[in-house]
């Protein structure tokens, strides 16, 4: 049994992991023809917790429990850090010009501008962790993904929730909302618990995935190489076909004419904004950097590929707070299709020329 784990090991981690995404698309491209769609997206979202909780942690803890976390790690830590802020502050700088410009309205200005920074939230857990499969780049990936999902699932909604709090209490229509499940609100503290175990078994008692023994050590080496093809396999089963209309890409391209009260041209802006400015904007800065080796390879290709991530799907469970929820769907949809090629095609590449 041992040995047909460890045979099956190499083709469920580095690249091999890849194909996974087609394989995810595919596979429930078939099953839609004799299961509801509306089913299969339940069945999904159960197993996309289930990687959450169980399989994503116990990779974190695998991958922490064999790094020695000293001044490095602390470094690039604060770097997460400061990247991730400086998404937001773009997003926030984008709505800004784009409000002026525009000329909106007071209601129009606070839906537009909770939903433009809303949507600077990446998959990191998901797409992203497919960087976890890497094994240069696996510690970097591991710190940026656990600080993104502070980013995601509590800073972010604070955020929301006091904008909302300050925009609605005055009205009739002021309620308290508490948008996130409990179970989304703990996850980056849970994500955390298992790092910080992990780093202090280490250091404590020199603790690594090595000392739980031959036969051991493959079983958890298995379990946790799980948890990268099984999220590929996660996004991939996300892209329906019924998305890939000529008709909305023209929407979205603005080919198509479109109402005063059509959605299309705020998927357009929040599209821009992630899938070009963001990460044009933070190549320009970090690629100097690069070059003046004031920051690793690893750091550069975990920072960039990051940058260019598909929008959030979890995004969609703040809509209460008041983001559009069409413009968040579609913006979800079209930089999943756009991104997730384009993270394959960069981790290719700079897995072959960055290592």
């Amino acid at each position: 049994m041992i040995e047909i784990l460890e045979s099956i090991l190499p083709y469920i981690k580095g690249l091999w992991t890849l194909p996974w995404i087609l394989l995810g698309f595919i596979v429930t491209l078939l099953l839609s023809r004799f299961v509801d769609e509306n089913k299969l997206d339940k069945i999904m979202k159960k197993i996309g917790l289930i990687l959450l909780y169980f399989l994503v942690p116990l990779l974190l803890f695998k991958i922490f429990l064999g790094v020695d976390f000293h001044e490095n790690e602390i470094i690039f830590t604060g770097l997460c850090f400061v990247v991730l802020s400086l998404m937001y502050v773009i997003a926030y700088l984008f709505a800004i010009y784009k409000i002026d410009r525009l000329k909106m309205k007071d209601e129009e200005k606070k839906h537009f501008l909770k939903t433009v920074l809303t949507n600077q939230g990446r998959s990191s857990a998901f797409v992203g962790g497919a960087l976890l499969a890497i094994y240069p780049w696996r510690t970097p990936a591991a710190i940026y993904m656990s600080i993104g999902a502070i980013f995601l699932f509590a800073i972010i909604p604070y955020i929301l929730s006091h904008l909302h709090k300050k925009n609605t209490e005055k009205s009739e229509s002021y309620s308290k909302v508490n948008a996130l499940p409990w179970y989304l609100r703990l996850f980056p503290w849970y994500l955390l618990i298992f790092a910080f175990t992990a780093i202090i078994l280490h250091a404590l008692a020199n603790i690594t995935p090595g000392s739980l023994g031959y036969s051991n050590g493959i079983i958890f080496e298995f379990f946790t190489s799980l948890t990268i093809p099984a999220a590929l396999y996660y996004v991939g089963s996300g892209i329906h076909l019924r998305d890939l209309k000529k008709g909305e890409l023209k929407k979205l391209f603005g080919f198509e004419k479109e109402t005063s009260e059509s959605h299309w041209a705020w998927v357009r802006d929040v599209f821009f904004l992630t899938v070009v400015i963001t990460p044009i904007i933070i190549v320009l800065i970090l690629s100097p950097m690069l070059f003046l080796n004031i920051i690793p390879n690893g750091w550069f290709s975990v920072i960039i590929i990051n940058s260019i991530l598909p929008i959030t799907s979890t995004n969609m469970l703040l809509v209460p707070y008041g983001i559009d929820k069409k413009t968040t769907a579609h913006s979800v949809t079209w930089t999943t299709i756009v991104c997730v090629p384009i993270v394959v095609l960069l981790i290719y590449i700079f897995s072959m020329y960055l290592m």
